[in-house]
Parts: C-alpha cells; sequence; structure tokens
C-alpha cells in the first residue's frame, strides 16, 4: 500500500529581517486562504506544526545597524532549521510560509544538515527580484532580508552561515537565482566573483520561463538529491501578488509563476518549498496569500489534466 504523502506547513512570523511591518501576519493569511483544505482535497496529509516563536521588533532594539536585529534573526532560525531537520527525519515534506525572506537561511540550513548527515548535498532554486545576497559590509539598508542567500552561501556573519551541520549550506555550483530585476552594487559584485547563476528578467523575456526553468533545474540537481524552492512572492509581477514587503515592478505573470512550480514539482525532487514576504497589510481582499496557496498546489503536483 501506498503510503500517503504527508505535508508539514510550518508558519515563521518573521518581522525582523525587513524595512516594513506586515509580514509577521502572512502565515495566518495563508492559513485563512485554505491551505489546509487545498492540500487535504489533493490526498495528501497536512500536518500545521503552528508558528515558530519570533521576537517582535517593537521589544528590541537592533544592536547593529548594518545587521538589524542579528542575534534575534539567528535564534529564530536556528530553531527553525532544528524543526524542519526533524520532521524531514520523519519522513515530512515541509511547507515553510513566512515572514521575510530572512527565514530561508533556517530552512535550508535544516535541509542541507538533513540531507548532509546521508553524506548528501541539496541545490537550490531562489525565485526573488531580489539578489538577496548582500552582507553587512555591503549592504544599503542593514536589513537582514537582503542577505539570506549569500549566508546560505557561506558569505556573512557566522550566527547565520554556521546554523546547520554543513558549510557553506549551499555550493554556489547547485544554486541559482531566478526573475531578477533589482540588484545592488555589492550583490552585483558577489553574483560575478561567486559564479552564482543568476537568471535576470532580461534572460526571462528573451528565452522564456520555460528555458530558463530549465536550465535552472539542471543546476539545481546536478549531483544532488534534490532541490529547495525558496519562492519569495516579490518575484512575481505586483498585479499577481500586490501584498509583499518590496514590490517592484515587471515581474513573471501569474501564468508563469505557475509554470515555474510545476515545472518544479514533475521533477519529483523537490525536497522542500517555502513562501515568504506575504503582507496582509498592503494586500487587497488576501489576494497574495490567495496565489500563494495556489502556487502551493502547483508544487506539490496539482495538475489540469
Amino acid at each position: 500500500m501506498k503510503h500517503k504523502k504527508m505535508i508539514a506547513f510550518l508558519g515563521v512570523p518573521m518581522d525582523l529581517g525587513g524595512g516594513r511591518r506586515g509580514v509577521d501576519m502572512g502565515p495566518s493569511a495563508v492559513r485563512i486562504a485554505g491551505l489546509r483544505q487545498a492540500i487535504e482535497g489533493m490526498g495528501m496529509g497536512f500536518k500545521d506544526y503552528g508558528n515558530v516563536e519570533v521576537e517582535a521588533p517593537e521589544m528590541r532594539e537592533p544592536a547593529d545597524p548594518r545587521a538589524r536585529f542579528l542575534d534575534e534573526i539567528a535564534d529564530c532560525c536556528s530553531r527553525l532549521a532544528r524543526d524542519v531537520e526533524d520532521l524531514m527525519g520523519r519522513g515530512e515534506f515541509p511547507v515553510v510560509v513566512g515572514g521575510d525572506h530572512s527565514i530561508a537561511i533556517g530552512t535550508v540550513s535544516g535541509i542541507s544538515s538533513h540531507f548532509h548527515k546521508k553524506g548528501e548535498k541539496v541545490g537550490l532554486i531562489w525565485f526573488d527580484a531580489h539578489g538577496d545576497v548582500n552582507t553587512p559590509e555591503t549592504t544599503e539598508s542593514g536589513n537582514i532580508h537582503g542577505m539570506p542567500l549569500a549566508s546560505l552561501l557561506g558569505h556573512g556573519p557566522e550566527a547565520l552561515t554556521r546554523l546547520g551541520s554543513r558549510f557553506p549550506a549551499i555550493d554556489v555550483e547547485n544554486a541559482v537565482l531566478i526573475g531578477v530585476r533589482s540588484l545592488d552594487e555589492g550583490e552585483k559584485r558577489l553574483i560575478r566573483d561567486t559564479g552564482l547563476r543568476c537568471i535576470t528578467m532580461k534572460e526571462v523575456d528573451q528565452f522564456g520561463i520555460h528555458r530558463v526553468m530549465k536550465d535552472a533545474l539542471e543546476i539545481a540537481n546536478r549531483g544532488t538529491a534534490g532541490f529547495h524552492l525558496s519562492f519569495d512572492l516579490d518575484g512575481t509581477d505586483p498585479s499577481v501578488a500586490p501584498g509583499v514587503g518590496t514590490p517592484v515592478p515587471g515581474g513573471i505573470s501569474y501564468r508563469e509563476a505557475h509554470t515555474v512550480l510545476e515545472l518544479a514539482a514533475e521533477t519529483g525532487r523537490l525536497v522542500g518549498l517555502e513562501m515568504t514576504e506575504i503582507n496582509p497589510i498592503l494586500d487587497h481582499r488576501n489576494q497574495t496569500a490567495t496565489v500563494a496557496v495556489e502556487f502551493i498546489e502547483s508544487a506539490l503536483g496539482r495538475r489540469t489534466l
């Protein structure tokens, strides 16, 4: 008898990594949008593990203006990494919802540690309007939600780069950015210096989402046990997902986003999924959380035919 796939949901109401408040309500918005019903309707099991506890910004003062709330974010991501590693050890599939994109440091570190203990490594597809490869030395804002990918590749404070049992959590040759249209100068330098594959919107427009996603999947699956997809809703156009922390015009369409997720599902090698930067304060009638649920369904294998 075939076992039912078990989806493990973790909310991370992280509102420390960015400059605009409201993303801490993202996990609740996704629950309200019917995630449990959607997943159970696909014939999968669903466990809601609640929210990882996060300090509220108004309760603390950032100690370092170049890495705001570093200790608090590191503490939360460390606990998130342990939770993700534990549930994967039970054979459950992690779906993590934020919260700002700094949460990915914890999610990916947990997944990487799980496979590292088996002598394997994982790839990473990072869907985002931004590079998220700043460090405290290059940042213009001090906001850590602009640093998580750099941290996972081994660049930045040890409090963020060494959360799991593998350092770096992800090898640069197995990481790829898709949908990028806003980069700081320091990020451009790191991308060039490390050889990180960065697929900008120019390439998406020139070659089409299907081709660039195929290229991304090849990179993320080369010599790995599978790949994690970290999906920032601001990678889509603001007309698709208006309720995000840092919207940037000119993103991919609703249909193109589904193609990204459908192609990820078709590989059978997706080991984890994350949706971030959902900000209900900036949204219209929970539109962004609703499309996030639809995107999660596509990543888990929902098909039209």
